[in-house]
């Protein structure tokens, strides 16, 4: 009997499932590898399901899967979706859907019409089909509407189609996805992922209001590629300010980063970005797509690896690894790299902004200014608890935008406005605070003051700013922009009680904010971060990341190592590189002002040299 009981309790052990083990993966954050329709349909296919993944995971520690159920019109059949499910499931992934909302991408990213009955049928079968096998399901970027039909523009009528394609979409999330997935299946959590534009979304129903309140969760396309080569010509730092802003859409719900591999030549702009979204404390990073992984890297991508002044050495990368080597491997390098230091920082703080969620103006400036080392906090609500708020021209679509500016000058606090909102605002807007306009004359400026007097600083090519008058000695000049004998301000100090109202003048190319002298720049990163506890002293393409936990991440874009000061506006004791733990250097800043330049105290500096591409981590102690 003894015998017989042990042999039945041997078979039935037998025949239960094997529990899949969790995949390995990093320690601070979850990788993830979104596929597409066309990848999840190959998949078929086994053997070269298999074959491929072993090829991405061998580089890569992949935790999690988007396997994409519909793409341009076409649906997954359902065994393959099946198949892969389980696949990736035995192999210890989270697994999750993924839809792209297209009729044909190839098409200038062609959309579905939302007032059509056919397209808004076949969006609701997609999405019920999806939700039967899934417990999560993400929107690939193309939530949006550029259809211009006839119908469109009937049911349009007399709208502003921005205002036509906000409530369009806003009703069509509601009733077409969110309200069908979780009658299909009510554990599902639906998450929306937005692309990078967010300057411009509400033009075609992005609705970053009701959206982020309305889905479960939001997503952030944080790939900003090659500024030079791709027609959005988006700066490097923007991968951290749009996390940055999003995640204060609704905090807590902003579930990750989003990466592809296009115009990531040189090879360093694809590890910036995914540097970047993880310093902004993304949870996950979604490497797109399974397709992009298994390309390989070409002989030229990697001649610029192997650049003199470039932070990645290709060699070194391909000899920890032994097989063919694609795009999974700098994605697995660059995610090893930064994984090691991720854990020592806090919460990101930064020179809190203001951006209504459905305005435009001056767009994307605050990732210009990010690329000169001003750390940004973007928010969609008026930052009343800053000591230092800083607005640009989208900050005028807040009507009342002129009270709250001296409201919260009156409390002691700092407002920092750029030219372009001074313009937006118009004449005699804030003459409760100061009286000085925008001319609407502009000057070819090349030389520049820091500080009021002193010889002037000279670049190589001129730049175009916007003209501001001023009432002498009742506001100050504290960065002088020169044109011959005459000049104007670039940075401006009115003081109002305890607080200041500053105005930065913006040149017309952004970019050319980089381009200013250094003691310039320096001086304009001292004045807008008062309340932080570091400021740079550094060229342009230079950035600076804060956390509450008194650590900073210096992350340099330039071509070439270069030079850098940490000034302190507290007064630690030492500052520390995390990685090396050694002690950078210090020097005494010796205390000035005077002349109209406020005074400011003794301060110490810390100096250290940042690798082309690269950056560096340093703790305050």
């Amino acid at each position: 009997m003894i015998r017989r009981a042990l042999l039945f309790c041997l078979t039935v052990v037998a025949t239960l499932p094997v529990l899949a083990q969790p995949a390995p993966g990093y320690r601070n954050f979850t990788a993830s590898v979104y596929t597409r329709y066309y990848e999840v349909a190959q998949m078929k296919d086994a053997a070269w399901m298999q074959q491929s993944w072993d090829t991405i995971s061998s580089q890569v520690k992949v935790g999690k899967i988007y396997l994409e159920t519909h793409r341009d019109r076409q649906l997954v059949d359902e065994a393959t979706l099946n198949q892969a499910i389980a696949y990736f499931k035995g192999k210890g992934l989270t697994v999750a859907g993924g839809i792209t909302l297209t009729i044909s991408e190839p098409n200038r990213f062609e959309t579905f019409c939302y007032s059509n009955s056919d397209d808004r049928a076949w969006v609701k079968k997609i999405v019920e089909f999806t939700a039967a096998h899934f417990d999560e399901l993400i929107l690939d970027d193309f939530f949006f509407t550029s259809c211009k039909s006839e119908g469109e523009i009937k049911a349009k009528g007399n709208q502003r189609w921005t205002d036509y394609r906000l409530k369009l979409l806003r009703d069509a999330s509601r009733e077409l996805i969110i309200g069908p997935a979780k009658k299909v299946n009510p554990k599902i959590k639906v998450v929306v992922k937005y692309p990078n534009w967010y300057e411009h979304f509400q033009g075609l129903g992005f609705n970053l209001y009701d959206g982020p309140r309305d889905f479960d969760g939001i997503y952030t396309g944080t790939e900003t590629r090659n500024a030079v080569t791709s027609a959005q010509h988006l700066q490097p730092y923007h991968g951290y300010s749009i996390f940055r802003y999003f995640d204060n859409l609704r905090p807590g719900h902003n579930g990750g980063g989003w990466v592809d591999t296009a115009a990531g030549n040189p090879l360093d702009r694809y590890a910036e970005q995914l540097w970047l979204t993880l310093f902004a404390k993304a949870p996950e990073m979604t490497l797109f797509d399974f397709r992009q992984l298994l390309a390989p890297i070409r002989d030229n991508q990697k001649a610029a690896w192997n650049a003199p002044n470039n932070s990645f050495d290709y060699d070194a990368m391909k000899s920890s690894y032994k097989g063919a080597a694609t795009w999974a491997l700098p994605a697995g390098y660059s995610l090893e790299q930064i994984d090691k230091v991720l854990g020592e920082l806090g919460k990101p703080v930064g020179i809190a902004g203001y951006r209504p969620t459905h305005a435009t103006g001056e767009d994307f400036l605050h990732s210009f200014l990010g690329m000169i080392g001003l750390p940004m906090d973007l928010r969609p609500d008026f930052p009343s608890d800053a000591g230092t708020v800083l607005l640009t021209q989208s900050a005028a679509a807040d009507k009342d935008i002129a009270k709250k500016i001296e409201a919260h000058i009156l409390k002691g606090n700092n407002v920092v406005i750029t030219s372009g909102l001074l313009a937006a605002l118009g004449k005699g807007a804030l003459d409760q605070v100061v009286e000085l306009q925008a001319t609407g004359r502009s000057a070819l400026v090349q030389d520049f003051l820091a500080g009021g007097f002193g010889p002037p600083l000279h670049i190589e090519q001129p730049m175009l700013i916007p003209q501001i008058e001023y009432l002498t000695n009742d506001s100050w000049e504290l960065v002088s922009a020169i044109a011959g004998p005459n000049g104007w301000p670039l940075l401006h100090d009115a003081d109002y009680a305890k607080g200041h109202l500053y105005v930065l003048t913006i040149p017309d190319n952004f970019a050319d904010l980089y381009r200013l002298p250094q003691p310039a720049l320096t001086l304009i990163r001292r004045t807008l971060s008062q309340h932080l506890p570091v400021y740079l002293d550094a060229p342009g393409n230079v950035s600076l990341m804060v956390y509450d936990n008194n650590t900073v991440v210096v992350e340099s874009f330039r071509d070439e190592p270069v030079e850098v000061k940490l000034v302190s506006n507290r007064k630690p004791t030492s500052a520390v590189d995390v990685q090396s733990k050694q002690a950078l250097p210090s020097s005494t800043i010796p205390a000035s002002g005077g002349f109209g330049a406020p005074r400011v105290a003794e301060k110490t500096a810390y100096a250290l040299t940042v690798p082309a591409h690269s950056w560096r981590v340093i703790r305050l102690q």
